[in-house]
C-alpha cells in the first residue's frame, strides 16, 4: 500500500512540474509572450531615460560641441584606400 501511495504522489508531483514547465515554455514562445516582454523592456528603457534626464543639469553644453572644430589627423588622405 505504501509503495502505491509513493508512486501516486511521485506521478502527481512530476505531472504538475511538467505541466508548469510546458506552459511556461509555451508562453515564452508565443507572440503574446514576446510582445509583453518587449513592452516591458521598452517601459524599462523609458524609465531609465527619464531618470537620466532628471539627474542631468539642463544648462550644460553638449559633449559633442567640443568636437566641431576638430583638425584632421596626420596620415593618409581621408577617403583613399591603401596603394591608391
Amino acid at each position: 500500500m505504501i509503495g502505491r501511495l509513493f508512486w501516486l504522489v511521485l506521478g502527481a508531483v512530476l505531472g504538475v512540474a511538467g505541466y508548469r514547465r510546458l506552459t511556461a515554455f509555451a508562453r515564452s514562445v508565443s507572440p503574446a509572450g514576446r510582445a509583453w516582454a518587449l513592452g516591458r523592456f521598452t517601459a524599462d528603457v523609458r524609465e531609465g531615460m527619464q531618470l537620466y534626464m532628471e539627474r542631468q543639469p539642463g544648462d550644460r553644453p553638449s559633449t559633442l560641441e567640443g568636437q566641431q572644430g576638430r583638425r584632421e589627423l596626420p596620415g593618409p588622405a581621408a577617403g583613399r584606400g591603401p596603394g591608391g
